[in-house]
Parts: C-alpha cells; sequence; structure tokens
C-alpha cells in the first residue's frame, strides 16, 4: 500500500487508531473457556449474557452480582445445594420471564409462582431436586436468592379438592 505525501502525517494517529480498535474488540471476547476456582466464579458461554454458578442447571443473568456474605452452597460428589443471594438492577418482571423460560430449557417443571408487588417467588421440580427462587425489589436493586436442595422423600400428588364445583 502506498501512502501519499498528504496522508502521511495522519499515518501515526491511523495506526494508533487501529490498535486501539483491535485491541478493544479482543478484550470483549471470552478465550478462556470454563472458569470454577470457586464456588462464586461462572461457568461462562460464548455469548456471555447469563451464566452458570454452583449450580449448573440454574442460568443466571450476568448483570446479577452473588453477594458472598449471604452465599451457602454445599458441594458433594453428585449433589450440590444450598443458596446463592445475588443483587443487580434488573426489573422484577424481567428476571421473572428469564427464570420462566430458561429453568423450563435446563429440564425443570415450574409447579408454582406466587406474586405480590413486593416480591416473586417461583417453584420448580426435577426428579430428584427443587429450585425456589425469590425476587425482591427493594432500595433502586433487585435482590434474588437461588435455592436449590434435594427431595428429601416421595412427594405424593395432593388429592383435588372439590370446594368451588
Amino acid at each position: 500500500m502506498k501512502i501519499t505525501n498528504s496522508v502521511r502525517p495522519f499515518a501515526p494517529i491511523l495506526f494508533a487508531l487501529l490498535v486501539s480498535v483491535a485491541v478493544t474488540g479482543c478484550s470483549n471476547l471470552n478465550l478462556g473457556g470454563n472458569k470454577n476456582a470457586s464456588n462464586t466464579t461462572p461457568t461462562m458461554t460464548r455469548e456471555t449474557t447469563a451464566v452458570y454458578y454452583d449450580f449448573k442447571d440454574v442460568l443466571i443473568p450476568k448483570e446479577l452480582k452473588v453477594l458472598d456474605g449471604s452465599t451457602v452452597v454445599v458441594s458433594t460428589p453428585g449433589y450440590t445445594s444450598g443458596i446463592i443471594s445475588l443483587k443487580g438492577r434488573i426489573e422484577s418482571r424481567s428476571l421473572f420471564n428469564f427464570f420462566s423460560n430458561n429453568m423450563i430449557k435446563d429440564n425443570w417443571n415450574m409447579i408454582s409462582n406466587i406474586k405480590s408487588p413486593a416480591s416473586t417467588i417461583m417453584i420448580f421440580q426435577k426428579e430428584s431436586r427443587w429450585a425456589v427462587i425469590t425476587i425482591r425489589e427493594k432500595d433502586f436493586n433487585t435482590y434474588v436468592e437461588v435455592g436449590v436442595a434435594p427431595t428429601i422423600g416421595k412427594v405424593e400428588k395432593a388429592p383435588e379438592s372439590n370446594l368451588f364445583n
């Protein structure tokens, strides 16, 4: 490529601009793969908009940050349970939709949900585990607790009631 005399004074500036664009663009790539150093280190995906923390089948929006002082997770071979506490600035309605869609994608069955102006509680079940997600808005932040626990005993379906028939 031939640089003309009228462009030559701007060549260092153009080079610096190209280098900064290349460096900035590459810094957004996740080339590290999975990161499992501690119980609050997320497992990243290629386009990271959400992450898996300790519960490898409960996806969490990356805008939520783990509150270490309120998080307790117990892991043994073949079993992980506990409560992950999170905080972020996301509308509770968006979080409800996020968890509704992604828990089903991770093969959880929605059992029930309770919504009030102050909080939302979502209950999910898998074959041998339960997940309870609580969403609360307070002081310009949204607080989320994700609790996962094993099923202790056999859960039997309650008989249908005819109270309203």
